[in-house]
């Protein structure tokens, strides 16, 4: 601790203490030739402002400033007492006298009394309320102030970096080479959430490998789940469709079940997990263990939670959330598994209705598959016989176009 020991010429009793200090931010290197300046409250009758001191200091560099009140004290004033021993050395006699410790800052500030009222009156209104919360503010409002302007300080200089180095990136690579890089990033971003793609395929089937929908356990884990489904009759379906136990691609399929046993049993299975996806795709924050009920099997169970949900952190707990961007996928993947299901055409409208998603979106979402997109009379009897859109996949796939910019945002005044 670097320290210089002082006391004023006259009387050291109890009203005039002499002074101890530390410097907060390291050794002085020549700490005899400093000089001090204190100041001391007017208020000489209250009880606890009377005792009140400031002591300034001046070096080269920068101004120093300690005080034995408010939020900058030391602690240690309060737990013991310090006294300061003034050495005769011809009588050899010692005088004690009472001391006080002060913790110097350096003063950030570019005046502590401004002498120019002018200044104060060019000043900001937030420069002017900062002023006054350092001379009369609490402890927690000099921290938050204190807080704010080292923040302040490490957002220019982070600025001034980041613009840097953009402007070394632009001129090292030219501004159409990184809006070409930023395009095959949003292609990238968007693939993520997709399906493998088998771009070289020579079948419409093997684009999209119905394995990597679903793998051969999971596809045998289907088996009883979807015997129902199979087994269904007529009647068994327009109790379901009243019941609306299942989404309307699924009830409309059923009522096309193939006669073969086997063909019967695969579709089945695909329509069980497609409604299955579907449904989750409805769930916000997943709070049970089984989301999709005891009759889901739990390699499934297992594959949803894994695949389809992101963890997020909240109320002191981790959650598996439906989040936009899973959503987004489970889209993607009903969509291909649709596309199975009926040959490589599908009714995308249906789709959107039963996951409650925007024309838009659902397009979207088709588009980053590489499925032709074309307009068709929907199913009779669905939305009024709207006009409803087809994705088909087909060879050769369409070139895949990166988003040329973002929608344009209305502005807010």
């Amino acid at each position: 601790m670097a320290a210089a020991t002082w006391r004023y010429r006259g009387d050291l009793g109890a009203e005039r203490p002499a002074a101890l200090v530390r410097f907060a931010n390291g050794r002085l290197r020549s700490p005899e030739s400093l000089r001090f300046t204190a100041y001391r409250s007017r208020d000489t009758t209250h009880p606890r402002k009377r005792h009140r001191r400031i002591l300034v200091s001046e070096t080269e560099r920068l101004c120093y400033v300690g005080h034995n009140f408010g939020s900058g004290v030391m602690k240690c004033n309060s737990l013991c007492r310090y006294f300061v021993g003034v050495l005769d050395k011809d009588s050899g006699q010692m005088e004690v006298y009472n001391a006080e410790m002060f913790n110097m800052q350096p003063l950030l500030s570019d005046n502590l009394i401004p002498d120019d009222t002018k200044d104060y009156q060019k000043k900001s209104y937030r420069e002017k309320v900062d002023l006054c919360i350092e001379a009369f503010g609490t402890s927690k409002q000099k921290r938050a102030l204190s807080s704010r302007r080292m923040n302040a300080v490490g957002s220019d200089i982070v600025s001034t970096a980041v613009t840097k180095a953009a402007a070394n990136i632009i001129d090292a690579k030219g501004v159409t080479a990184l809006m070409q890089d930023v395009a095959q990033d949003d292609v990238q971003t968007v693939s993520a959430f997709l399906p493998p793609c088998h771009e070289d395929a020579d079948r419409p089937e093997h684009v999209y490998k119905f394995e990597d929908i679903l793998s051969p356990a999971e596809y045998e884990a289907l088996r009883v789940p979807a015997a129902a489904l199979a087994s269904a009759t007529a009647e068994d379906i327009a109790k379901r469709a009243e019941e609306r136990s299942h989404c309307s691609f699924v009830l409309e399929e059923l009522k096309f079940l193939p006669a073969d046993e086997k063909s019967r049993d695969h579709k089945a299975r695909c329509l069980w997990f497609l409604d299955t996806l579907i449904k989750f795709s409805h769930l916000k924050v997943i709070k049970k263990k089984h989301p999709m009920g005891p009759e889901c099997p739990h390699i499934i169970s297992r594959k949803l939670m894994k695949n389809f949900t992101s963890l997020t952190y909240n109320n002191g707990s981790v959650q598996n959330l439906v989040s936009a961007s899973m959503k987004a996928k489970i889209t993607a993947y009903v969509i291909v598994l649709a596309l199975h299901i009926n040959n490589f055409q599908t009714d995308l409208t249906v789709l959107q209705n039963d996951m409650k998603l925007q024309e838009s979106r659902i397009l979207d979402i088709a588009k980053a598959l590489r499925l032709k997109v074309s307009k068709a009379k929907g199913v009779p009897g669905l939305e009024s016989d709207q006009n409803h859109k087809l994705g088909t996949l087909s060879l050769p796939l369409p070139v895949q176009k990166a988003p040329v910019g973002q929608r344009k945002r209305k502005k807010m005044n």
